[in-house]
């Protein structure tokens, strides 16, 4: 199977924010609407699509300012986890941000995910949040070169 980092056109969006949804949301019992905030227009979107051009994962960077960028709505469909898809998009990601300037970047993630970032170069800083009273996140954090 074939995958390829696009930066989402206007025909994309609907299924990008769906696939945000029903990944970081829906199993919380959260409504359509959550996995947006604020920043959206404000930021830079990734998706992975497979060969048939559908998206299987997601991620956003956000301008956090100071030469720091943010990782935010890191999902990537269920059938398709383990497949290399989050690196995929975390480099994708990445590049971009040290393209713009940014020598830092951070995250704020679920415990579960704390080592796969831990294995793409991420130290933790802290434990931090407690989501919907039960998935702990750590923010952590890389330097870009």
């Amino acid at each position: 199977m074939t995958f390829t980092v696009v930066t989402p056109q206007e025909s994309d969006y609907k299924n990008y924010y769906l696939l945000r949804w029903q990944v970081l949301r829906k199993p919380w019992n959260q409504p359509i609407g959550s996995e947006k905030d604020d920043k959206e227009e404000s930021s830079w979107h990734f998706a992975v699509k497979d060969e048939h051009g559908l998206i299987r994962g997601v991620c956003r960077l956000q301008d956090n300012g100071q030469g720091i960028g943010q990782i935010r709505f890191m999902a990537v469909d269920s059938q398709f986890q383990g497949k290399g898809l989050g690196g995929i998009l975390l480099e994708a990601a990445e590049k971009k941000a040290f393209s713009m300037g940014f020598s830092t970047m951070i995250l704020q993630a679920r415990e579960n995910a704390v080592p796969f970032y831990l294995t793409k170069g991420y130290q933790i800083i802290e434990k931090t949040f407690l989501m919907f009273d039960t998935i702990q996140h750590y923010l952590m954090k890389k330097d870009l070169k």
